[in-house]
């Protein structure tokens, strides 16, 4: 052990001792009798652990282990729209498994707005328990009727948040503002003070919108000190709003000078010594399926009918062949865990000379693959699988809706060449299907969407959108890399490697129970949802019905989050005991490792196979890209959604404004809740802005109607248009339209 470490297990020991009292830095130093020279190491030692959550820096700059701080978790707050947080609890961190807390049962606490200090989305926050179990009226004799109403009230908690362990960011965007002479930044944040003071306010101009780095803030009613770290520029600007959700989430677009160093040196062709133990498949009609505006193709397949069944070979980029443990390019990738998929732009987790050249599964060009070949029988069933590593020349680059057409018979008369696959495709289809059916058999559960995504012009801003469904050439492809993906899992595991898997927990029975209600709500009786097949069932039911989406949201809400863990715990979702992700390693870090854990069980096994972590190292980059994973969703999420809205505030204003069919998916006191079902875009019909009519509101009902027969009820289809956007807020207004 390194001096570093000693220097660390030293003070645990002293902090561990019985009689233990919270030292500063001076005092742990002068008991450690440490050498002046070694107290820099102290101190940084100390930066560590405290960023680790193992100790706690408390008042006049004492540290203490956390673990002697009583009920305190460590987790991720994610706020919600009016201020308040859910705090997720690390469910690996030593100390919460020491509080005695139920992580399982309270898998998330509820934090009030008043109460979440001065944590920003997205942070790693102590935690202190404020109330395990219902609120103290729930209990009380004249609540009864009220308990019986409240699902899952044993299962709430509730807490405050105690410190900030570790920053997501620590960046806030905003305006900056000048008057009379003092200047500083109003955030675009509404849960946060309205004014941050500058250290420095060099550089920007007022009215323009800035990333700003917050350097002290003890108190949401102090106001925060900060410096600017990015003028972002004009609100109208293109990009400006995308580069500040980028900031905000802790995101990088650049990569090291080092990392790109690493990238350059790669040869941008395959040598002839990349060659050496591979199988040569550039005869064979290996084929690519993607989206039309995929820039990076990692995954490639080859189907061949046999009497018993048929063989499959999915071909998958070899990044492991040149992203080798230990390098700037794995640290890299580790550390960002995923690709980022943002509205105008992709921040990628490997250089472009990779994501889009050598690692790219072009068509007509050389490149070496890690291939899964598997045999299935005539009903679908696997019988045999082998791994090996391949060499590669696609035939052919489709887009899904080449490839669907090809499925539907349509030919491509200006292409002819095409012609010839539009049979193959037709056999992927048959095996696809018969692997799709025996999924639903088992249990899986038909949670597919429509994608939506936003077109924006050369300036960047909103200029409509185009709508994917998912139809048979999606549901062709991801049969085939869902097989792929549960072959390694169940090689990798059957074989003792440690790796990462894909896991996805059973649901609380309370939510459950809460979604029945929903469902019931719409006019289904879903039966017991503990049991899969009833799940099924209901969604069978209400497919292709204008309350489908509202019932698959539903749903997924009442499901737990799927997470990557370093032992095969199962897949509820999609009903699968052994699952990982393998067939993406160009955009996720958790193929990327099992790709080197499944290198000793090759055909032709390398000779110096890459080092794969141990499994303790595992569970860390495990928690590490669950995180990351959150946090590119989030931005997104959020991505897309504010460049929907902005493009609805835009055509709110034309001459024709566009109009949607929409479903009632809740009636309030306030008016109705509605999905735009084209764009799957919620948004608020108010009372005050209904057609003319003594409408009156009926509760019991779910429904408002008048006297002349008139109603407006849960689950009835309208027409509506925008009436208005709130940018700030992200909410949208929509107007009935017609009779």
């Amino acid at each position: 052990m390194g001096e570093g470490g000693g220097l660390r297990e030293k003070v645990l020991e002293l902090m561990r001792r019985p009689g233990y009292r919270p030292r500063n830095k001076g005092e742990l130093a002068r008991d450690l009798e440490l050498h002046s020279d070694l107290r820099v190491d102290l101190r940084t030692e100390l930066a560590v652990l405290e960023r680790e959550g193992v100790i706690v820096r408390g008042k006049k700059s004492r540290y203490r282990l956390r673990e002697q701080e009583g009920n305190l978790l460590s987790g991720i707050l994610r706020f919600q729209s009016k201020g308040a947080a859910w705090f997720y609890p690390d469910p690996r961190d030593p100390a919460n498994l020491a509080s005695g807390i139920d992580l399982e049962r309270f898998s998330r606490i509820y934090v009030g707005a008043r109460k979440t200090s001065v944590a920003l989305d997205g942070d790693q926050v102590a935690l202190r328990i404020e109330r395990l179990g219902p609120p103290v009226w729930w209990k009380h004799a004249k609540h009864k009727r009220a308990s019986l109403e409240l699902p899952g009230a044993e299962d709430q908690a509730s807490g405050r948040v105690e410190r900030i362990l570790q920053r997501r960011s620590g960046v806030v965007v905003g305006t900056l503002m000048e008057r009379k002479g003092f200047v500083y930044v109003q955030p675009a944040d509404e849960s946060l003070p309205p004014t941050i003071e500058l250290e420095n306010a060099e550089g920007g101009k007022s009215g323009q919108m800035v990333a700003v780095r917050l350097l002290e803030w003890d108190s949401r009613q102090v106001t925060p000190r900060g410096e600017i770290a990015e003028v972002l520029g004009w609100p109208d600007e293109p990009g400006v709003d995308i580069r500040g959700i980028i900031l905000r989430h802790g995101l990088h677009e650049e990569f090291p000078g080092e990392v790109e160093e690493e990238a350059g040196e790669i040869p941008s062709s395959v040598l002839p010594e990349g060659l050496e133990g591979r199988a040569d498949w550039r005869e064979e009609l290996v084929i690519t399926i993607d989206p039309a505006d995929a820039r990076d193709f990692d995954d490639a397949i080859w189907l061949r009918e046999h009497e018993q069944g048929w063989e499959l070979a999915v071909h998958i980029a070899d990044v492991a062949h040149y992203v080798k443990p230990g390098t700037a390019l794995d640290r890299e990738a580790r550390e960002r865990g995923n690709s980022t998929y943002l509205v105008d732009r992709v921040l990628p987790m490997l250089p472009e000379a990779l994501s889009n050249g050598i690692c790219s599964l072009v068509p007509g060009e050389d490149r070496l693959t890690c291939c899964v070949v598997m045999r299935f029988d005539g009903k679908g069933k696997m019988t045999q699988v082998r791994f090996e590593k391949a060499v590669i020349r696609s035939k052919f680059r489709l887009t899904y809706e080449e490839a669907q057409n090809m499925l539907e018979g349509k030919r491509d008369v200006d292409d002819p060449s095409r012609r010839g696959i539009a049979g193959t495709l037709r056999e992927c289809w048959k095996l696809a299907k018969l692997l799709r059916q025996r999924r639903f058999v088992q249990g899986a559960l038909d949670l597919e969407f429509p994608e939506i995504r936003v077109e924006l012009d050369e300036s960047g801003r909103p200029a409509g959108y185009r709508r994917e469904d998912y139809n048979e050439s999606h549901q062709l492809i991801e049969e085939f890399m869902l097989a792929a993906n549960e072959a390694v899992a169940r090689a990798v595991k059957n074989a003792g490697r440690p790796g990462i898997y894909r896991m996805h927990e059973e649901p609380d029975h309370d939510k459950l129970f809460e979604f029945a209600e929903l469902a019931r709500a719409h006019g289904y009786e879903p039966g017991d949802l503990v049991n899969k097949k009833h799940i099924q069932s209901l969604l069978r039911e209400c497919r292709g019905q204008p309350e489908e989406h509202a019932i698959k949201v539903g749903l997924l809400k009442s499901l737990k989050r799927a997470s990557y863990r370093e032992e095969p715990l199962g897949h509820y979702g999609l009903s699968k005991t052994d699952y990982c992700h393998f067939t993406s390693p160009i955009r996720r870090y958790a193929d990327l490792i099992m790709h080197r854990a499944l290198e000793p069980l090759l055909e032709s096994p390398p000779t110096h196979p890459s080092r794969a972590p141990a499994q303790v190292q595992c569970a860390e980059i495990s928690n590490h890209i669950s995180t990351t994973e959150r946090t590119s969703a989030s931005a997104e999420t959020e991505s897309h959604r504010l460049k929907m809205l902005e493009w609805l505030h835009l055509s709110a204003h034309d001459a024709n404004p566009p109009v949607f069919e929409a479903v009632i998916t809740d009636v309030r006191r306030i008016g109705l809740m509605v999905e735009a079902l084209e764009i799957l875009q919620r948004g608020l019909v108010k009372r005050d802005e209904f057609p003319a009519g003594d409408w009156r509101l009926e509760s019991h009902r779910m429904r408002y109607a008048t006297m002349q027969g008139a109603e407006l009820t849960l689950g009835q289809v309208v027409v509506v248009r925008v009436a208005r956007v709130n940018m700030e807020r992200q909410l949208v207004d929509f107007l009935l339209v017609g009779e």
